[in-house]
């Protein structure tokens, strides 16, 4: 990477690769962002994923505003007008700003048979910063940021008032949580980190900067697990000298939990890559754990285990608010895909289950047929599997999430400054 590159260039390079070319927006950044300093890089997440999050305006905006048709050989400009609408609109960014550093972008990194639209971002951003209150109330319905297919099936599931308070927080920045190991005091670290004390002991920062420079990272007292994420693991219930399968496991977060309370934990993945995270996750932590690269349906040990915990692959729309791609990279076809494989994992996870023993199913998604419809399936087919139902003593503070079933589902909006959406289901063998 050019290392003269400003945070503008490498924004749009950013935004290019995720939406051109179906790159993740973790790995774009992490790309194109060596070696620079942490407030550029903090400036090109907030820029990027604030364009992504709300590219459906912004391109409402910009076809409204715009004579010039900016089909897909012109995209490049459609990206630099994204970018400094958004810096206009959604951030607190000096309007001369947003307007000099993207004509400089144009000229920068835009094609030579592209030079002609200069004049046309600098004529366009100057126009929206002019009418900027009436084009926010006229492209306001933050619906236009969410594909049909996500909001028809949120509509139908959860009713559209409740869908206008997820999307209202998925637009919102997330701050970062962490999971303390349980000999850490939750309220010192808070105010070590400047955070505050989450239901479950656990600590959120609003804005941490570079995780690695925070205080206990390195002495591995704590690692960066979401509020929801952490749900299922502590509803596994597994204490210390159980014996927990973790399938699907990596990077590690749910298998740190179970470890840092003395169970024995077997993570499985089928990602070697992945894995090698979550060595490195518990090298820093001091967790021993066994690790396993296997194919999950491929895997059948001589044992069979008390717990096991399968956070299936799924689609991920309860994760939106922190990877905003999902919106331009998954679709209902992925959906009934990643249905036919959960379907599959459960199946051989429960095959794997001890009489008497517990499986977490759990998905970081708000989609019917990943979740309930799952779970209804599956009890259908499978006579010697029961729920053992989530009781609201057991969800401090967001007792709401509990289903009629007795499974779980967390909603964006649940709690104050957000949470990730997901699906859980507690199951026993009978």
């Amino acid at each position: 990477m050019n290392k003269n590159m400003n945070s503008r260039e490498i924004s749009f390079l950013v935004l290019k690769k995720v939406l051109d070319d179906g790159a993740t927006l973790e790995g774009a950044i992490e790309k194109y962002s060596r070696s620079i300093s942490d407030e550029d890089r903090g400036f090109i997440r907030h820029l990027t994923t604030t364009t992504i999050r709300r590219l459906g305006q912004l391109d409402k905006i910009i076809n409204h505003c715009t004579k010039t048709k900016l089909g897909n050989t012109q995209m490049a400009i459609r990206h630099v007008l994204r970018l400094g609408i958004c810096q206009l609109l959604f951030m607190e960014v000096p309007a001369y700003a947003a307007v000099d550093t993207s004509v400089q972008l144009v000229e920068k990194r835009i094609s030579k048979k592209l030079q002609y639209l200069k004049k046309t971002v600098n004529a366009v951003l100057r126009h929206i910063d002019r009418d900027r209150e009436a084009l926010l109330k006229k492209f306001g319905n933050t619906r236009l940021n969410f594909p049909q297919w996500i909001l028809q099936s949120w509509d139908a599931r959860f009713g559209q008032a409740n869908v206008k308070e997820i999307l209202v927080q998925i637009l919102k920045e997330a701050p970062l949580d962490i999971c303390l190991k349980p000999t850490e005091d939750s309220e010192n670290w808070a105010e070590s980190l400047n955070g505050y004390v989450m239901p479950d002991g656990g600590v959120r920062i609003a804005k941490a900067g570079k995780i690695t420079s925070l205080a206990g990272y390195d002495d591995g007292k704590w690692w960066v697990q979401d509020f929801a994420a952490r749900i299922p693991a502590t509803l596994l219930g597994a204490k210390e000298g159980d014996e927990v399968l973790d399938l699907c496991a990596a990077p590690g977060g749910k298998a740190a939990q179970s470890a840092s309370l003395g169970a024995k934990v077997t993570a499985v993945d089928i990602s070697e890559s992945r894995l090698s995270r979550l060595r490195q996750n518990m090298l820093r932590l001091n967790l021993q754990i066994d690790v396993v690269t296997s194919d999950v349906l491929l895997y059948n040990p001589q044992k069979r285990y008390d717990f096991i915990l399968l956070d299936a692959p799924c689609s991920s729309t309860g994760t939106i608010r922190r990877h905003p791609e999902i919106l331009y990279t998954r679709g209902s076809n992925d959906v009934k895909e990643l249905s036919i494989l959960q379907k599959k994992m459960l199946d051989h996870a429960a095959s794997l289950l001890n009489e008497g023993g517990t499986l977490i199913y759990c998905v970081c998604s708000m989609q019917p047929e990943e979740g309930p419809d799952q779970i209804k399936a599956l009890l259908e087919r499978n006579g010697s599997l029961k729920r053992k139902e989530i009781k609201k003593n057991e969800l401090p503070g967001i007792e709401q999430a509990i289903l009629k079933t007795g499974d779980v589902q967390t909603l964006p909006y649940y709690i104050e400054d957000g949470m990730d959406g997901f699906f859980i289901s507690r199951l026993v063998k009978i």
